[in-house]
């Protein structure tokens, strides 16, 4: 089970990060608003521990931003002590508000707390979202198989959670760098042409039309998008 903190004073985020895995906790660090938005669009977080006093974007914009998208229980974890930011912050859609300093064992408490809470209130839904459907299209999540129109389609690793990121993910467009650092890593061996190579032979086996695409469609001069 996942987590991300978006925290610009490091050695706060380090401690936040320190605690979580010690409870067991995977845990991804943002040091500003903009790539923990980013960072947040592109993964299933079980919660996010976001701080108000953020570079790039506040956390307030961000925590506007992330409800737009998703239901994700939301965590301030703030310096700002005064009521009136505690009632903007759970106004905007946040799911408890902590002050700094901050205890350790009572950041753990509400972290287990919200995502049991939130497990019960989409436990149906959570287990319907293990298989994906898109037209045609069905990914298998728990058995990492991909079915098009109901015929099984043999798919290698990469192949497949290239196909399962964008589709996670649709209507927003990715850069061959992004897909690249997202997939492989940012220290793998290879560039980005690897990318153009899997997206093709990914299209060879769910589209029935190579001439007009129904699911991954190439955005010219910037990159791939799922079509949702």
């Amino acid at each position: 089970m996942k987590i991300l903190v978006i925290e610009d004073d490091k050695s706060i985020a380090e401690l936040e990060r320190d605690y979580l895995e010690i409870n067991g906790y995977e845990c991804d660090v943002a040091y500003d608003g903009t790539s923990g938005f980013e960072m947040a669009m592109s993964n299933d977080y079980a919660l996010i521990i976001l701080d108000v006093m953020l570079p790039g974007m506040d956390g307030f914009e961000l925590c506007v931003k992330l409800r737009e998208k998703k239901n994700t229980p939301i965590i301030f974890l703030s310096a700002k002590k005064d009521d009136i930011d505690k009632i903007r912050g759970l106004g905007l859609g946040a799911d408890d508000y902590i002050t700094k300093p901050f205890s350790p064992n009572e950041l753990m408490a509400r972290v287990k707390s919200h995502i049991s809470r939130y497990e019960r209130l989409t436990g149906n839904d959570a287990e319907q979202n293990r298989v994906l459907k898109i037209r045609g299209l069905e990914i298998d999540k728990d058995g990492r198989r991909v079915f098009i129109n109901g015929e099984e389609k043999t798919m290698p690793a990469k192949e497949y959670d290239l196909l399962l990121f964008l589709a996670e993910n649709p209507n927003r467009v990715f850069s061959k760098e992004h897909i690249f650092d997202r997939i492989w890593g940012m220290d793998a061996l290879g560039d980005v042409s690897t990318v153009t190579v899997h997206i093709r032979r990914i299209r060879e086996k769910i589209e029935l039309d190579m001439d007009h695409v129904q699911y991954i469609e190439t955005v010219w001069g910037v990159g791939y998008r799922f079509k949702g």
